[in-house]
């Protein structure tokens, strides 16, 4: 195998992203070879490898790599399920390579920093990272937001036809990217495609271009989300400051304590607290000293406490008291001694229970409204929650195993944390369904479905104004789950990060990844090289379903935006690309097409992937 390949990529792992990861290189036209990396071959993923004419390499990883071919790679990709895998096959990797370029999946944040020292800054990516904020964006509604593209901000937003007439009419210079939903969707339409009034369209442009077009309150929504997010991650970052350095230790604990308090505890207290409050007045004013003196107000506090208390009586006495004040003691000393017993009994149910211990950092969520429901918290989860509380939102956390590693993470965070299984009806009502999104990000696909169906059920005639937002690793699967149960947000992982691993591979510098509808789109960077196919290439000639939104000229400082039809790329361009990943896919393939119609014989002895045309940033 050695001898016969070379500059092909190697992928380790056979996970959800790993097989996603081959699929899109082989899509490509780039010759791959699977190591199974300590992945166990998933249902139908060794058919799915066979129909590819992908081999896979199984065994222990430094066996495996030779077999593969790696230190002859022009790419290693490790992307196994399990962080200690991934990090023994990358070690291996760079010892056994250290000239061989590689892209890592992990998900320990720690465990990357050190990767990255090992293999070189932006070697590293991290698919919970990578994935969260499209499922944020789900749940948050459809928000339009920034990207940073040659220096300019544009902004990605979907709107509301105002009016029947083509894209062109309506928008102007904006670059269209979807129109119309469903079945009826199109992909990248032309500015002459014509839409309904009402109809949704994605667009994508800088703040100026949606001014001129009558969208300029977009733009100040996009500032507004994005001053909240700041001042919400700065509180957020506060308070851990805050919680470290014990500055508000005493505060914390008595907001546990209140927001743990069940309602005969809470009325209990107030009862009490009642009771106290007329003592300290009635002493205040009836009771008379010796010398003929009324109490003073912290006489009449320390002698209510001392009462209720029944602590003896050693300064202050009922006994010369008018018959009035007597009776009056009598139920205050009764009623102050029952309500005491039981204020204490209940507290110390509260404390020593051990559902204080599963519920630490909880609030009650019956009068709670307009917050988000995270069941299930993984990697993906604790991104998702960073997420939503930088946007300003308020999540609370549904998590099945009360061991969960990430537990304390949420708690840090001042999220009310639940333990149960979501799929059980009695534990969604205890989150309160009162919510204004619901994600199910569990890792199992079949755990997702059951509670996202149970959420339906809960949701009633809320069900189409309530995102339910659910994770599935599989493709297949998660296409059916959205036409056979009508799930409008179903986000896939594997999706939203493989093209970010294929990007890396290939050499395309992936700026993001979002779902316009239900289509993933990307955006990249593409650098117009010596011997490309892209060079004096038009904009016409390239895929209706990719758009270029602004062209960098070489040795220009300012973008060409939009660029248009006739427009032809040259040499050292920077060409910023947005579309469905296959398509960007697809234009890679374009170039290498193109490059050997131009005189290099395609098949195994031609050029690495990451020389065809496209330069690594």
């Amino acid at each position: 195998m050695q001898e016969s390949r070379a500059g092909h990529v190697v992928v380790c792992g056979i996970g959800a992203v790993g097989v996603r990861t081959i699929e899109q290189l082989h899509a490509a036209g780039v010759e791959v070879v699977a190591v199974e990396a300590g992945d166990e071959p998933g249902p139908g993923t060794e058919r799915l490898l066979d129909s590819w004419g992908v081999p896979r390499v199984p065994g222990r990883p430094r066996e495996a790599l030779a077999a593969a071919a790696a230190t002859l790679a022009s790419v290693v990709v490790v992307v196994p399920e399990d962080d200690l895998a991934t990090t023994e096959t990358a070690l291996l990797v760079h010892r056994q390579a250290p000239d061989v370029r590689l892209i890592v999946r992990i998900a320990n944040s720690a465990v990357g920093r050190a990767l990255a020292e090992v293999a070189g800054p932006g070697s590293v990516l991290d698919v919970a990272a990578l994935s969260a904020p499209s499922i944020v964006e789900a749940c948050l509604g459809v928000r339009p937001h920034p990207v940073q593209l040659a220096g300019q901000e544009f902004v990605v937003a979907r709107l509301a036809a105002p009016r029947s007439g083509t894209l062109r009419e309506l928008y102007g210079d904006l670059a269209p990217i979807a129109a119309g939903d469903g079945d009826r969707g199109v992909v990248c339409p032309g500015r002459d495609h014509r839409v309904d009034a009402g109809e949704p369209v994605g667009l994508i442009g800088t703040a100026a271009q949606f001014a001129a077009s009558g969208s300029g309150a977009l733009a100040e929504t996009v500032r507004a989300g994005r001053s909240v997010g700041a001042r919400s991650a700065g509180a957020a970052r506060a308070a851990e400051r805050d919680e470290e350095g014990g500055r508000a230790g005493l505060l914390s604990v008595l907001r546990i304590l209140l927001a743990e308090a069940e309602r005969p505890l809470r009325v209990t207290a107030l009862v009490l607290l009642g009771v106290f409050v007329l003592s300290v007045f009635v002493l205040h004013a009836g009771y008379v000293k010796e010398d003929g003196a009324h109490m003073t107000w912290v006489d009449a506090v320390y002698f209510t406490v001392e009462t209720i208390g029944t602590v003896g009586y050693g300064d202050f006495s009922f006994a010369e008291q008018q018959t009035w004040l007597r009776v009056y003691a009598i139920g205050m000393m009764f009623g102050g001694v029952v309500l005491a017993a039981v204020l204490f009994s209940l507290l110390t149910q509260m404390l020593v229970s051990s559902s204080i211990e599963r519920s630490v950092g909880r609030r009650r969520l019956g009068s709670m409204k307009g917050h988000v429901i995270v069941v299930g918290l993984g990697a993906v989860g604790i991104g998702v929650l960073e997420g939503l509380l930088a946007a300003g939102a308020r999540p609370v956390v549904l998590e099945r195993d009360p061991r969960n590693r990430h537990l304390p993470r949420a708690r840090e965070l001042g999220v009310p944390v639940l333990t149960g299984d979501a799929t059980d009806a009695a534990v969604l009502a205890s989150v309160n369904l009162a919510a204004s999104a619901v994600a199910v990000l569990t890792s199992d696909d079949l755990v997702n479905i059951e509670t996202g169906l149970a959420v339906r059920d809960q949701l009633g005639g809320r069900w189409a104004d309530v995102p339910v937002v659910l994770r599935i690793f599989d493709r297949d699967l998660s296409e059916a789950v959205e036409e056979g149960f009508d799930f409008r947000y179903v986000r896939s992982t594997a999706a939203l990060a493989s093209p970010w691993f294929v990007g890396a591979a290939l050499g395309l510098d992936v700026l993001g990844t979002f779902y316009v509808d239900r289509t993933p789109f990307m955006i990249g960077r593409i650098a117009v090289t010596a011997g490309s196919g892209l060079d004096g290439l038009a904009m016409g000639e390239l895929s209706a379903r990719t758009r270029v939104v602004a062209l960098l000229r070489a040795g220009a400082t300012d973008p060409e935006f939009p660029p248009r039809r006739g427009t032809r790329f040259g040499l050292g361009d920077d060409a910023y690309v947005v579309g469905p990943y296959e398509e960007l896919l697809a234009l890679l393939r374009q170039a290498q097409i193109r490059r050997n119609d131009a005189g290099t014989p395609p098949g195994r002895d031609q050029s690495p992937p990451s020389d065809v045309g496209i330069e690594i940033p």
